[in-house]
């Protein structure tokens, strides 16, 4: 009896992994890859195998094999994923909660959400669907009705890749930050108004994303940064620096050139850091104004990530008010860094040269504007070679405003000339 009672386990256990097995072998075979089809790798337990992307699009998305999905859940990298399906409008439903991803191009942190549902129907090569994002607990106050935000997309597939383009309307940018960052304590007092809409476009399998934003009317108030107008600075003394002064407008040609322009925020900047820190696959180029490099410098730290990115740019669209340009730039002269933890225009200017910043030559000054991309490594070559990176103080004078031709061949000359001696 002990020897049937193995035998007919031992059977049924081979019966299992052969269905098993027989399993993976169709699904292997039917989601193959064909020859030149975008793949990807997938791993399912102790099962590995190579899917082809648009095959296991359209397998999912297909009225006969949808259903089957239905009321299922899966694991992913970007968190648990829900899926449904309607049948009157044969479209799949995913719904990831909570749900994330990692954007190397705007910081380490990962973006976080608590709630993400997403729609796809397909008719032959075409997709189109609905995008909605929900907020958790944390809500703002001057956000009115549902705080759901909504985007539309269509998207074309072909063996090798997949284009989709999204289109957000106009939404209140009060309902943007409750659902990308509910969690920031600003958000509890901030009373933000405007709103706004967003068209993109994602290019997978590379993985390129282009934002363009359209703001209207954006306003910040409630944080406290009127309080900054007789703030003094713990850098040492204040530089009392005008606009004029040379080294106030080579930190504007080096910095920020559309200043006195933009109202805190410069999106044609920030699309373009965007776009070059995806290429690059982490985060080279900030795009943020003076204004919001002060409210990093005195107010939200320096962490790189997407939530940061989101508070300084509250307080730098406040501070637009609050402060004006004038005292907005006086106060980054006088708190930005210029490496060795020495931070002030006046005392970098003491330091280096060994005279008030009021008194510094155009050459000088556009030196120490063109330390501000990396103050530490700047002051480590110029102790190490004798001088900065030539190329980007160049490119400052080029970019500084209020000089004839004649002034700027001159400044050019003596920049190429230039041999300061290194600080010890």
């Amino acid at each position: 009896m002990k020897k049937a009672l193995l035998f007919l386990l031992f059977g049924l256990l081979a019966l299992v992994l052969t269905a098993a097995v027989a399993i993976y072998l169709v699904v292997k075979l039917a989601l193959a890859p064909s020859p030149g089809e975008w793949p990807t790798r997938v791993e399912a337990g102790p099962f590995s195998l190579e899917v082809g992307v648009p095959t296991a699009i359209r397998l999912a998305t297909s009225s006969w094999f949808a259903p089957w999905l239905a009321g299922r859940s899966f694991e992913t990298e970007h968190g648990p994923v829900q899926v449904g399906w309607n049948e009157a409008g044969t479209t799949l439903e995913l719904e990831c909660a909570p749900c994330s991803a990692s954007v190397p191009a705007l910081g380490n942190a990962p973006i976080r959400l608590d709630k993400l549902r997403f729609t796809a129907r397909r008719d032959a090569g075409s997709l189109n669907g609905v995008i909605e994002a929900t907020p958790g607990a944390t809500t703002v106050s001057s956000v009115a009705g549902d705080n759901v935000l909504r985007a539309r997309w269509d998207g074309r597939l072909t063996q090798k890749a997949l284009q989709i383009h999204i289109d957000a309307p106009d939404a209140p940018i009060a309902r943007w930050y409750s659902v990308l960052a509910p969690e920031l304590p600003e958000l509890q007092r901030a009373r933000i108004s405007g709103t706004l809409a967003l068209r993109a476009q994602l290019d997978l399998p590379a993985n390129h994303l282009a934002l363009h934003p359209r703001i209207e009317q954006f306003s910040v108030e409630g944080l406290g940064t009127e309080a900054l107008l007789n703030a003094r600075t713990s850098c040492g003394p204040p530089s009392r620096l005008t606009a004029d002064s040379w080294l106030a407008r080579a930190v504007i040609a080096a910095e920020d050139q559309r200043f006195f322009s933009h109202p805190g925020y410069d999106l044609a900047e920030l699309t373009a850091a965007l776009d070059a820190n995806q290429k690059a696959g982490q985060v080279e180029r900030g795009g943020s104004t003076l204004s919001q490099q002060l409210a990093r410098l005195i107010l939200t730290g320096s962490e790189r990530s997407a939530e940061r990115k989101l508070r300084e740019l509250l307080y730098a669209v406040e501070m637009e008010d609050t402060l004006g340009k004038p005292r907005i730039l006086q106060l980054y002269l006088d708190n930005a860094p210029w490496g060795e933890g020495l931070c002030g225009a006046e005392a970098a200017a003491r330091r280096y040269f060994k005279r008030s910043a009021r008194n510094l030559e155009p050459a000088q000054a556009v030196w120490l504007a063109s330390m501000l991309n990396n103050p530490g490594a700047a002051l480590e070559k110029w102790q190490r070679d004798g001088h900065i990176d030539l190329e980007r103080a160049k490119w400052v004078a080029e970019g500084l405003r209020g000089l004839t031709r004649g002034q700027r061949e001159s400044l050019l000359r003596n920049l190429a000339a230039a041999r300061f001696a290194p600080p010890h």
